[in-house]
């Protein structure tokens, strides 16, 4: 909601300020088209070079998050803490073996069908199960500072690999103010060539040069860089999720007590997704 508000006031402040100023945008829309195609047709061919095909469409796949905003809300951190909740009392209470079958086939997991959404997030679903398969193989020899260390990079990798669509945006960003300096000289160049030309051809064509700057600019600064930023807020806020049931399984595997574990996993969430205290503990109660 708030990125199609800041387009409405981006649009509006610097289209209207420069009508209201006295400015025709007769030679902007021009000139838009081709100046458009020099500098965003280089930009998309440069994030071809230096990117994957997995980040340019997670890239592209980020520009449309930065409306949509974070794909976990408080009721899926709360789904998050009661199946993983669920799966190490399991552990517990009935040991390892009782657990293949969940982790093993999750889709048709008495736990893990409770909570289609978490089935669908394949990142998230094997960090969980990934993570018990490990304990269960082992047999409860393994040390729970092995385990964390084990999550902890996995958590990382996955972050980093986010973290990249968000640099290519960035990267873009950088680039467009050049590209537009790009489309610029070439105009410049078109407009020498027609040197001989009435002043009033010369001047549309230096006007239509100057459009490719002012699209560079424009593009950089007032959409993909704020598109970059955004993305990487986004990332950084998701990545939450993953922390809490780090947190559950390994204060699990300590021996903590379960408010104790609970609460460290709770905290660890954005305010703005952070469920309550009681939500956590009525919650499970429930269950």
């Amino acid at each position: 909601m708030f990125g199609i508000i800041g387009l409405v006031i981006l649009f509006g402040c610097v289209f209207g300020g420069y009508i209201m100023g006295g400015g025709s945008m007769a030679p902007i829309i021009h000139a838009a088209p081709i100046e458009g195609l020099v500098i965003v047709g280089a930009g998309v061919g440069g994030l071809l070079i230096g990117n994957s095909v997995q980040v340019i469409k997670g890239a592209l796949g980020g520009i449309g998050k930065t409306f949509s905003g974070p794909k976990y809300k408080k009721q899926d951190y709360l789904n998050v803490i009661f199946c993983v909740s669920k799966v190490m009392k399991t552990l517990k209470s009935e040991g390892a073996v009782a657990l293949e079958a969940h982790i093993e086939t999750p889709d048709s997991s008495a736990i893990f069908s409770e909570y289609p959404k978490l089935l669908k997030d394949h990142a998230l679903l094997h960090l969980i199960t990934d993570t018990v398969r490990l304990m269960v193989v082992s047999q409860g020899t393994l040390s729970p500072y092995a385990v964390e260390e084990v999550m902890e990079n996995s958590i990382k990798t996955h972050h980093h690999e986010e973290l990249k669509n968000a640099d290519a945006l960035a990267t873009l960003a950088g680039a467009l103010p050049a590209l537009g300096i790009v489309a610029c000289v070439l105009g410049v160049v078109k407009t020498m060539a027609a040197i001989d030309q009435p002043p009033a051809i010369l001047g549309g064509l230096v006007g239509a040069a100057l459009v490719g700057t002012f699209l560079g600019v424009f593009l950089a600064y007032g959409l993909v860089e704020p598109w970059a930023k955004r993305l990487s807020q986004i990332i950084e806020d998701e990545a939450a999720i993953y922390g809490v049931v780090k947190q559950i399984i390994i204060g699990t595997m300590h021996g903590h007590p379960m408010p104790l574990i609970l609460e460290a996993a709770r905290v660890g969430i954005s305010h703005h997704n952070q469920p309550s205290f009681a939500e956590v503990f009525d919650g499970l109660r429930g269950k």
